[in-house]
């Protein structure tokens, strides 16, 4: 099996970042779509943009979009199935059960989920300094999210929400794991637009299928639900998910994966800068753990990483 590259380079990493920073930012698109689109229909939507996107840098690069063989196509379909519409509706669907904020406590699951499917599946490296990282990443998104929000683990609580939003941690970890072969294949473009193409035709069979499929619902939407749509597909699905899979294809699902971490925080930060939400001491502790685990988490990649870091001798 081909072993993700060791020496990735410092851009790589603040790829990494980026990308937690702009899925934060989903969590504030969100919001301007709240009530505006029924669940299926906004999902069909921002994959619809992300499509679209994703088409439109391949016409601009002159990059034809490449055709899979069969064992690589049935692979990008359960990615597509895993990834973008069984994520979704679990999303979408346990959020009319529990609260958000108790979601996003069972979704800061992800790093360890992926760092032990990746132990087991992909055989990667899981040593002591490893599994500390995921742990402070695990304490500090829990404490960011508990911070805002105190209620989360006692309001809201139902199993059928709960059990909902553990399948988007399932689903987030085959995403994540199922990539490493067909990103080496085919390149994270390659590997995104077809898993995204597949999962936007399930999205839209499954709401036209349930009659969600509203002309009227979309006509309705304003400029700022227009720009918040824009921003969950081209940044939040498309760009943010290239980023991604570059990571997960040079670095590893496992090292990868711990900058999850990082998205509760970014959504904070992100919500006192553009909504005026309150910040806490209790959220700056939260941060600060979630950012020393992703350096644990990351302590042997090389050269590149500590490119970051501050020279000694400076």
């Amino acid at each position: 099996m081909q072993r993700p590259e060791r020496d990735a380079s410092p851009r790589l990493y603040l790829q990494l970042v980026l990308v937690a920073v702009i899925w934060g930012g989903t969590f504030i698109a969100g919001r301007l779509l709240a009530g505006g689109l029924p669940p299926l229909l906004a999902a069909c939507l921002r994959f619809s943009v992300a499509s679209a996107t994703l088409l439109g840098c391949l016409a601009l690069t002159r990059t034809p979009l490449v055709r899979p063989a069969p064992g690589q196509m049935l692979r990008l379909a359960l990615l597509a199935l895993f990834g973008v519409f069984g994520y979704n509706l679990c999303f979408f669907y346990g959020l009319q059960h529990i609260g958000a904020a108790r979601a996003s406590l069972i979704v800061a699951l992800n790093p360890a989920m992926i760092a032990l499917a990746s132990f087991l599946l992909l055989k990667e490296a899981l040593p002591p300094f490893k599994l500390a990282g995921i742990a402070l990443c695990l304490a500090g998104a829990g404490l960011v999210i508990i911070s805002k929000n105190p209620d989360a683990l006692a309001g809201a609580a139902s199993a059928s929400g709960d059990l909902l939003i553990l399948g988007c941690v399932a689903c987030w970890v085959a995403y994540s794991v199922g990539s490493r072969g067909l990103s080496q294949a085919l390149g994270p473009l390659q590997t995104v637009t077809w898993s995204i193409l597949l999962g936007t035709a399930m999205l839209w069979l499954a709401a036209w299928g349930h009659g969600g499929a509203s002309l009227a619902s979309i006509a309705k939407l304003d400029a700022a639900q227009w720009g918040g749509l824009l921003y969950l597909g081209a940044l939040g699905s498309a760009l943010a998910y290239i980023w991604y899979y570059d990571g997960i294809r040079r670095i590893g699902a496992t090292r990868a994966g711990v900058f999850i971490a990082l998205n509760p925080l970014s959504a904070v930060l992100l919500g006192a800068g553009l909504l005026g939400e309150r910040l806490s001491l209790e959220m700056a502790l939260g941060g600060a753990l979630a950012i020393a685990g992703i350096v644990l988490g990351n302590k042997s990649s090389g050269p590149g990483w500590r490119a970051l870091l501050p020279s000694r001798s400076a």
